[in-house]
């Protein structure tokens, strides 16, 4: 596949560094420093404004999929609305645009094929979904929904006090809607078996029908009967849209917000969140406010720096969880080494959707967990898939993968080796990225 990037900052470098091997790349960039950092890679790099339609017209012959993800919201919906009149007699060229601003785009990820964009994504509102689905659960540290919510996967870290720890797969009472996909030891990754010991501090990876899942918890944490007190450190667009999906839950909020125009309007828009003017890393401004007493600290200034301070401060004082916003990728695991409970990143919402749109058709949602160790795709069998009418046992599934659930007319189902697969069900795989090829091969 032919894909040409607009951007090469820290998005379109991992973009690069995840496709390059496979796929034509060309990479366009205005800055000198950005394009000299991807050249590491086996790509063609261009220095220029990938809005220009007289480099766009020489590039894009021959393409498939061109990506805008530069820091500039304009510059990339320009480049894939010029993108697709250059190409508008290729119907299956296709384009992807990041935002930021919320005026684009009212939810993490949309289509807006009126302008000629095929999916655009807004990283900081994908961020602030996955908090709120990890605020869910208490003692969760990630969470994803696949199969239109009606499958949930969440991660979980094995405390020492924890009476699974020392136990054997096969002896935990799961109820049987709900599957242990993967066990993260260290930088060690385990394909879960019935005879493999879980230890006190793995973090286990767990999916299921969604309304299992807070049941699930009390495995791993107590259930905590009062509502909730979470702080969120920065009043942005994640911090804000992060309120916002939190109004209607049991949860009481607090908000600390540096500017004056932005504080008022964040406490204007918001009905039941307590919203402060003040500095996040500001020590007696911590513990003025109680921060020893919340169950999460969510810190989501645009400062990584920052976000990891106030984290350690909140952690320093007593808070019981915290949650970092990390914009570099590199960030995420230094963060959680140093005592931060879970990193998160705006970029990987856009790298997702690169990687779906380039491993054809059949996707509906794919996910990465720990750092990219490993993928969770959720897949649509079609009637010409090699899988399609096959019982699972007689299918030749890589050994780095595992078909964690199905979900066939709306009823999700945990498959054994004689369920059949059908024409329109979801398959829900967890796989080390090295199998996601042969797993993709299966479905066409």
């Amino acid at each position: 596949m032919k894909i040409i990037v607009i951007g090469a900052g820290e998005v379109g470098y991992h973009i690069a560094k995840s496709l390059y091997l496979e796929n034509d790349l060309v990479i366009i960039d205005e800055d000198e420093d950005a394009c000299l950092r991807v050249d590491e890679f086996d790509v063609q790099v261009i220095r220029g404004n990938g809005a220009n339609a007289a480099i766009l017209e020489k590039v894009l012959i021959g393409a498939d999929l061109l990506v805008a993800v530069t820091g500039d919201d304009e510059v990339n919906i320009v480049s894939c609305m010029a993108a697709k009149l250059i190409k508008q007699s290729n119907k299956n060229f296709k384009t992807m645009a990041r935002v930021s601003n919320p005026d684009y785009i009212d939810r993490p990820v949309a289509k807006r094929t009126q302008v000629g964009i095929d999916v655009m994504v807004c990283p900081e509102l994908a961020l602030a979904s996955e908090v709120a689905d990890i605020l869910s659960i208490p003692s969760a540290i990630d969470s994803e929904s696949f199969a239109d919510g009606k499958v949930k996967m969440m991660e979980f870290v094995v405390k020492d006090n924890s009476n699974i720890a020392g136990k054997h797969l096969r002896d935990i009472d799961l109820l049987d809607c709900c599957i242990v996909s993967a066990l993260f030891r260290g930088s060690q990754l385990i394909i879960p078996h019935g005879e493999d010991i879980i230890q006190a501090g793995d973090h286990i990876v767990i999916i299921g029908k969604a309304d299992a899942m807070k049941d699930i918890s009390s495995f791993f944490g107590e259930i905590n009967k009062s509502r909730s007190r979470v702080m969120i450190i920065g009043g942005g667009v994640v911090g804000f849209y992060l309120a916002k999906l939190l109004e209607n839950t049991r949860l009481n909020v607090k908000i600390i917000e540096r500017g004056r125009q932005r504080s008022e309007m964040v406490a204007d828009n918001l009905q039941k969140a307590l919203v402060l003017r003040g500095d996040g890393s500001d020590l007696n401004l911590l513990k003025e406010e109680g921060v020893g007493e919340m169950d999460v600290v969510i810190s989501v200034t645009d400062s990584d720096e920052k976000n990891l301070l106030c984290s350690l401060m909140a952690k320093q004082l007593g808070a019981k969880k915290v949650i970092v916003r990390a914009d570099h990728f590199d960030y995420v695991p230094l963060f959680e080494m140093v005592g931060v409970d879970r990193a998160v990143s705006p970029r990987e919402a856009t790298v997702n959707e690169v990687l779906k749109l380039t491993m054809g058709t059949g996707i509906e949602a794919l996910t990465t967990i720990e750092g990219e160790k490993a993928e969770i795709i959720e897949y649509t069998v079609s009637r010409k898939s090699r899988v399609t009418g096959k019982l699972l046992k007689d299918v030749n599934f890589p050994d780095d993968s595992l078909v964690s659930m199905v979900v066939h007319g709306g009823v999700t189902i945990i498959p054994r080796g004689n369920y059949r697969i059908r024409e329109g069900d979801h398959l829900l795989v967890f796989s080390l990225p090295t199998a996601h090829q042969a797993v993709e091969k299966l479905f066409k």
